[in-house]
């Protein structure tokens, strides 16, 4: 029986990054199309990358979360440089393989405004018969409030009695949000979303991927839970564009 594409990436990434197995990259990915920035493209590129890992690289997963054929993955990784880096994947699954792949990754951050981490949190997946509604609500939340900016529909999407922040430069509550705004602003950092690429969900979770700008041209990852109709809680990667990469594919 086909595995699931959840077990399918558990096999792939345990095989290539837990056990250096390159040639089981062959069994479990490919036709593959590399978004990330580290990696080149293809099989040769990921064998590449997994050839260069040191002894001291680990990986500790934070969340999963699958809609269809798109995984995502939350997470720190150990060992890609000096620093922890923790971020988000999107992998594609098709036939059995993996046969492409997004991440953002940035350093790990001690000292957090909110005083949680950028990992923290719930990580069961609940309210499984949920996921359409949710992912329909985070959908409309990101056309109206993040790519259309009307900041004052926010109530109407996150809750005004919860809402947990992650990101770790604004505090919890709408409140540390629209702070952590306006200062992001002083320093000629406006949030600007201009498309939204993936939304992804699973129960009380849902996943976005958009471009955009944050003083520069920038990848947006946020990690929204649900709860009772609201958004509660916050996760995200913000990273810039890089100028070059190890492929023509583009991040998005």
């Amino acid at each position: 029986m086909q595995l699931t594409p959840v077990e399918t990436l558990a096999a792939a990434t345990t095989a290539a990054f837990g056990d250096r197995d390159v040639a089981a990259i062959d069994t479990y990915f490919g036709p593959y199309t590399q978004h990330s920035t580290l990696a080149g493209d293809g099989i040769d590129g990921l064998k590449g990358l997994v050839s260069s890992l040191t002894d001291d690289f680990r990986y500790e997963p934070a969340r999963t979360i699958a809609d269809g054929n798109l995984v995502v993955t939350q997470g720190t990784y150990y060992g890609f440089g000096p620093a922890p880096l923790t971020g988000f994947d999107v992998w594609r699954v098709e036939d059995g393989k993996i046969v492409e792949h997004w991440d953002s990754l940035t350093p790990v951050v001690t000292n957090t405004v909110s005083g949680r981490t950028q990992t923290d949190g719930p990580t069961q997946i609940t309210d499984l018969d949920k996921t359409a509604a949710n992912k329909a609500l985070v959908t409309e939340f990101a056309d109206v409030v993040l790519v259309g900016a009307d900041y004052s529909k926010l109530a109407d999407f996150i809750s005004t009695e919860q809402y947990d922040q992650h990101n770790p430069e604004a505090a919890d509550g709408l409140a540390g949000f629209g702070a952590a705004v306006e200062n992001w602003g002083v320093q000629g950092k406006t949030l600007a979303y201009k498309k939204v690429h993936q939304v992804i969900a699973e129960g009380d979770f849902v996943f976005t991927r958009a471009e955009g700008d944050f003083g520069v041209p920038s990848i947006y990852n946020d990690l929204w839970r649900v709860k009772d109709g609201k958004i509660v809680e916050h996760w995200d990667v913000v990273i810039p564009v890089p100028a070059t990469l190890p492929h023509d594919n583009g991040v998005f």
